[in-house]
């Protein structure tokens, strides 16, 4: 079977894995084949390079689950361009420094996105395209450009992530990244062109994306579903007769709390579950409202796609695991010599292999830091992901996480830079410091909690009215603090810094 064939090709190629005639994206748009979707990548490709004559040009597209959402990465591969997705949560702050540091030459989105935008911060020579406009100019293109030929290792997209510090970062991702990617999820997870997956993920996430090439890659369909509420996903669910369900926990705390009719919560073939850890509380709840659904908790990080999957066979005796690797990668247990960690001690989780990506866009000294050469032990060698977090290793070779090292907030799902946050917090009046930081929360995993010392004493409630209305005007609502109180002063460690981890200790919500 070709899915077990680890030769890499560029990813445009997986929009052809179906058979012709088959579906393969539905949803208010109607219904592609795969020689639909095949040809809609063809046009939207010859169009991409008839505006961007530079190999390699970035372009960037912020909207929601459209059609046009969904051909742009394989179409900005065909054309020899690179893909940048952004967030359609993301606000026009962020949206200008993504498009200033990516250099994007188009940036395409829905138009009223577009209108927030301050033509003052939008980078010289970066044009701005209604997706209507480009829809209507598709639909009467003849032009269309074949399956790419480029070589697997040549850069298809940048994927822009949260630091601990600053601002987002473009983490570059190969054909092969991507390609490797899609057949290894298709592969473990076992799909087949009878599924149906309903992407409720935001395509802009590494996670997300996979949704779709994934299910293309197995020549199976795709529904995606931008969501109001639980019940649009269980309605959906229903219409299409889903047969998989990505999500992360905060969604499934919310869909385990609705009513599923049993027929419906019988279609359900499998869930996957990545951006956080599930509770046992939860894997129980799941087991019980879909019974006949094959669970698989994975561990990902966007330098490397996914790390980790748990076997559904073992989630009920191994809830906590993180399971072992997936196919195309080496995971290694390491302490900061390189050596491997005996059976349960704790250690570095380094990311070997093929699915690793290139680094930082134009950031050679963070990529210093995170990519560096493999251990010793590895068998891929070459240059590998230390991720930073801590984790073991029992002595059947499953892994359990213990603790993440950095100051990520991670919250929902999404990974939060605190210094993000505190940025647009102190650009309030009458705001001298400000300090973000994540406390436990049931159903987010951690809620944001945000510290606030005054210029000025002043009514403690307009303060916190003052600084909500503008936060909620600078930034996406997964940023937005559960918890905002005000400090005289914040404790600081011997070199002057504000001590966040004493903060992280002593504040309770």
């Amino acid at each position: 079977m070709w899915l077990l064939d680890s030769q890499p090709c560029p990813i445009d190629h997986v929009c052809r894995a179906g058979t012709a005639e088959a579906p393969a994206l539905q949803g208010r748009f109607g219904t592609l084949t795969y020689a639909d979707l095949d040809a809609a990548v063809g046009r939207l490709a010859a169009w991409l390079g008839a505006q961007i004559h530079e190999p390699g040009g970035r372009v960037a597209s912020w909207m929601g689950k459209t059609r046009l959402a969904c051909l742009m990465p394989l179409a900005c591969a065909r054309a020899g361009m690179v893909h940048v997705p952004v967030n359609p949560l993301l606000k026009h702050a962020q949206v200008a420094h993504i498009l200033a540091d990516s250099g994007a030459a188009i940036l395409i989105g829905t138009g009223a996105r577009l209108d927030t935008l301050d033509p003052d911060n939008i980078p010289q020579g970066c044009a701005l395209v209604r997706e209507d406009v480009l829809e209507a100019a598709m639909a009467s293109a003849n032009d269309s450009l074949p399956p790419s030929a480029a070589d697997p290792d040549t850069l298809a997209a940048i994927l822009y992530t949260s630091g601990s510090t600053g601002q987002p970062k473009g983490v570059m991702l190969s054909h092969a990244n991507l390609w490797l990617g899609a057949v290894a999820v298709a592969q473990y997870l076992r799909l087949t062109p009878d599924d149906r997956t309903l992407c409720v993920l935001p395509f802009s996430f590494d996670y997300g994306q996979n949704q779709l090439f994934s299910t293309w890659a197995a020549g199976a369909c795709a529904m995606p579903l931008d969501y109001l509420t639980p019940r649009d996903v269980i309605k959906a669910v229903d219409r299409y007769d889903i047969t998989t369900l990505a999500g992360v926990p905060p969604l499934w705390v919310q869909l385990v709390e609705q009513q599923w009719p049993p027929e419906i919560a019988a279609k359900l073939r499998r869930l996957t579950n990545s951006g956080g850890a599930l509770t046992r509380p939860l894997v129980e709840r799941l087991g019980a409202l879909f019974p006949q659904a094959d669970l698989y908790p994975m561990y990902g990080l966007t330098e490397a796609f996914r790390s980790t999957y748990l076997d559904p066979a073992l989630v009920d005796t191994h809830p906590d695991s993180m399971g072992k690797a997936i196919p195309f990668a080496e995971i290694l247990v390491v302490q900061p010599d390189g050596r491997v960690t005996d059976d349960d001690e704790p250690g570095e989780l380094v990311h070997c292999g093929p699915l690793v990506a290139q680094g930082y866009w134009r950031d050679p000294e963070r990529t210093a830091e995170r990519f560096r050469p493999a251990p010793v032990a590895s068998t891929y060698g070459g240059i590998a992901v230390w991720s930073g977090d801590t984790v073991r290793r029992d002595a059947e070779g499953l892994l359990y996480f213990v603790s993440r090292d950095d100051a990520m907030i991670k919250s929902a799902g999404n990974r939060i830079s605190p210094t993000e946050i505190e940025e647009v917090a102190v650009q309030a009046p009458n705001i001298a410091e400000a300090i973000a930081i994540g406390v436990p929360d049931e159903r987010l995993g951690a809620a944001i909690c945000l510290l606030l010392r005054q210029r000025e004493t002043s009514d403690a409630g307009e303060a916190e009215h003052m600084i909500k209305t503008h936060l909620r005007a600078e930034l996406p609502n997964f940023m937005q603090p559960g918890y905002i109180r005000f400090v005289d002063q914040f404790p600081r460690n011997p070199n002057g810094k504000i001590d966040r981890v004493k903060l992280a200790r002593e504040f309770t919500p």
